[in-house]
């Protein structure tokens, strides 16, 4: 008994975990950042690291792109362009105001699920999101921050980075078939990919910076997002998409905690209301996960 709770919980808490270690990760972002090492260059590194790790990690799977190479592909290229372009939101942009654009992903979760998974989320999970949605916009309910549409290109790497994580999620799921760590390395290699192509478009030479500061960004992708790409596609591999997109809105009031102790960003009274909705939704997610794993 005490197995199956530990079995049921564990996609949560894993979900938790990554949406924890999301909501702080701007923070060694932007003091590398000031250090020299910008946002595509920054982020090339530290993914770069994790894949030369996961290559051997996951090379006893290596067999799982017979029959699923097309979708793997896809699903790194969503990986790539999400995780690139909420680098580079979060190091230009306001942190609360880029995870809230950001986590318009729900939406598009669900409407993804509905159409490609065949998932319903149901009256219930519908009552969950529109919960989740109204602490967002309560949330972003600031004059000073603006409504809630992008204004600016951190806004809109925001946005279309949102989008990308609804689709990669959707892939992640229907590839349930394949290894986690196979659907880790692949977004990876996305990631490593996009930003790749980023420095050759962009004609971006490598950032003159000392030792420290790169060994700094390869320990960010070790024990940073070596972490964070297998919690999360743990977690949705093993639950319907819009209840796992709900739970993932934690990193909402985590941003928004570390941004005001680790910033000068300041949060308003709606803003701590809208984080209270959200943390409400999640619950009621994670608590419908583990009844219906019974």
């Amino acid at each position: 008994m005490q197995r199956l709770a530990r079995h049921q919980l564990l996609p949560v808490l894993s979900l938790l975990l990554s949406a924890t270690l999301w909501g702080l990760v701007w923070y060694p972002l932007r003091l590398l950042e000031a250090r020299g090492l910008e946002g595509l260059w920054l982020t090339l590194t530290s993914y770069g690291a994790a894949l030369a790790v996961g290559l051997l990690w996951a090379w006893p799977s290596r067999h799982d792109w017979r029959g699923q190479t097309l979708v793997l592909v896809l699903m790194g290229l969503a990986a790539g362009w999400c995780n690139v372009a909420f680098v580079l939101a979060v190091l230009d942009g306001t942190v609360v105001r880029v995870l809230l654009l950001f986590y318009l992903s729900p939406v598009w979760t669900l409407a993804l699920g509905w159409l490609l998974l065949a998932e319903h989320p149901g009256r219930a999970g519908l009552v969950v999101l529109v919960l989740a949605l109204l602490g967002a916009l309560v949330m972003l309910w600031n004059p000073a921050m603006g409504l809630p549409w992008p204004l600016s290109e951190a806004d809109w790497l925001a946005v279309s980075s949102g989008f990308a994580f609804a689709c990669s999620n959707v892939l992640v799921r229907k590839l349930r078939q394949v290894s986690i760590q196979t659907k880790s390395l692949v977004t990876w290699l996305g990631v490593v990919l996009v930003a790749a192509g980023g420095v050759l478009l962009g004609s971006q030479p490598a950032p003159t910076v000392t030792g420290d500061t790169w060994f700094g960004a390869l320990l960010l992708g070790w024990f940073g997002f070596m972490i964070m790409a297998p919690a999360v596609i743990y977690g949705v591999s093993r639950m319907p998409v819009h209840r796992s997109a709900v739970i993932l809105l934690f990193e909402l009031v985590v941003g928004a905690v570390s941004s005001l102790l680790l910033s000068d960003e300041r949060i308003v009274a709606q803003e701590w209301a809208g984080g209270a909705l959200i943390l409400v939704a999640a619950y009621l997610a994670a608590h419908a996960h583990v009844r219906d794993s019974r």
